[in-house]
């Protein structure tokens, strides 16, 4: 990546080893830890309805803040640039509500419980996009070509690994052994200071004088939201994780119904073990994939693999002469290949939206694109928790686990429209960038009549 040395490269990307880990923790066990299964011997806070309704009304207004904080920081001027005073300024706060929301009022009305969760999840949702939608959209200048993307994106993608092992194996242990207040506490602690380290990496490379995206809200996200190749893009990789969002939240009751373990935190982390470690193994050849081939159609078999995967978890248990444990294993094991290639492409996928679009308009205007992504994603993600929770009401214990069954197939189901809508993308891998302002080739802007501050 030119201009950017290893060291730094290094430094970038190990911010995602503690967001993943405190993003997957808070999948795993948010819900659960308010609502748990009746025969889990763990006390319910609240009742499993409330909790998905609360959780998705939270997601789904928060999912709003995306775009607006995308495009406040393209037209930011300051100083330090576009993008660093929002990472420097949001970071601990997302670290805090990231804990809180784990701390609930002790012997409270369930009234009270409902807006403590409501509104410490809400404004952990906006920090969140405050800190990592500008930290995000610095990618495509800290790496300018397509090779350049996918060696940083798949440094992302081990860190985001090894993130996601603390996440989903370490937060069982500490859940296990501290509680969940002990496991919040920790890994908001994490995600602060990974966060923190990446901004220092990248600190005297991010360009300070890059000029503001000026065009007004409205313009500039039909702009964005008109964009052909960025509308095939965008319902793939947020359907996608949607149908993660279901599994990874239906796991500790998997552990429960079908597997009939008590230590469900143990049990998780064992699960989510075999996740990561398959996509360690499956994140190289992915790579090799999409330079055989091409960034799109690496992505477009992975989405293929993860929708054929994701179903098989209905019938672990089901073959005959076969323990249950082995089979639930080796599913896990088929889920986990196809994960490595559906985080390894996205990031560099929209970098290539972005330049594409810059050389048309002759505006940079990466965060309004991740930003926009994000509010969809985040809308259709707020579904996550109402389907989830509609699903297991038609089963969540040993007894009687189909609504904790068929949480695969239908989570399957949603990543294969997501692979069909994907199938007309064919933006190539090396979109040529716009050339700088004024030279010859170059796209050049209209004057920018005002500036925005931070």
């Amino acid at each position: 990546m030119a201009g950017l040395p290893r060291r730094n490269k290094l430094l970038f990307t190990v911010s995602s080893l503690g967001s993943e880990a405190l993003g997957q923790s808070r999948g795993l066990w948010l819900l659960y830890a308010y609502a748990p299964p009746a025969d889990s011997g763990r006390e319910a806070l609240l009742p499993l309805g409330v909790v998905g309704v609360v959780l998705t009304a939270g997601k789904l207004i928060e999912a709003f803040d995306d775009a607006l904080i995308g495009w406040w920081s393209d037209r930011t001027r300051s100083r330090l640039g576009r993008r660093l005073p929002f990472i420097l300024g949001a970071t601990p706060l997302w670290a805090l509500f990231a804990f809180l929301t784990f701390v609930p009022p002790e012997n409270s009305s369930t009234a009270t419980t409902v807006i403590y969760l409501f509104v410490t999840y809400e404004l952990f949702n906006l920090f969140v996009t405050l800190s990592g939608g500008p930290y995000e959209a610095l990618l495509p200048e800290l790496a300018a070509s397509s090779r350049d993307r996918v060696t940083l994106v798949a440094l992302r993608v081990y860190f985001g690994v090894a993130g996601a092992a603390i996440g989903l194996v370490g937060s069982g242990l500490l859940v296990d052994r501290f509680g969940f207040r002990a496991m919040a506490l920790v890994m908001a602690l994490l995600a602060f200071g990974c966060r923190y380290l990446g901004m220092a990496g990248i600190w005297k490379h991010v360009d300070r004088h890059q000029p503001p995206a000026d065009l007004p809200l409205l313009d500039a996200l039909r702009a964005t939201f008109s964009n052909t190749a960025f509308l095939l893009f965008l319902p793939t990789f947020v359907l996608f994780q949607l149908g993660l969002q279901l599994l990874t939240g239906v796991l500790p009751y998997y552990v429960t119904s079908v597997l009939g373990k008590e230590n469900e935190g143990v049990w998780s982390a064992i699960l989510t073990a075999v996740v990561i470690g398959a996509m360690v193994v499956a994140v190289p050849v992915f790579g090799r994939l999409a330079q055989r081939t091409s960034k799109r159609q690496a992505f477009s078999w992975a989405m293929l693999g993860a929708a054929a995967a994701f179903p098989l978890l209905a019938f672990a248990g089901f073959v005959p002469g076969i323990p249950v444990l082995p089979q639930v294993l080796l599913v896990i094991m088929l889920i986990g290949f196809p994960l490595a290639g559906v985080y390894l492409f996205p990031t560099a996928l929209t970098a290539d939206i972005v330049d594409d679009d810059a050389s048309r308009t002759g505006h940079r205007r990466e965060a309004t694109f991740y930003g926009a992504q994000n509010f969809v994603e985040k809308t259709a993600g707020s579904l996550a928790p109402l389907v989830l929770t509609s699903l297991l009401l038609l089963g969540n214990t040993a007894n009687d686990p189909l609504g904790v069954r068929i949480v695969g197939p239908v989570a399957g189901a949603v990543v294969l429209i997501g692979y069909l809508v994907f199938r007309q993308f064919d933006l190539p891998d090396e979109v040529v960038p716009i050339a700088p302002l004024g030279t010859a080739g170059g796209v050049v802007p209209p004057p920018l009549p005002s500036e925005t501050s931070v």
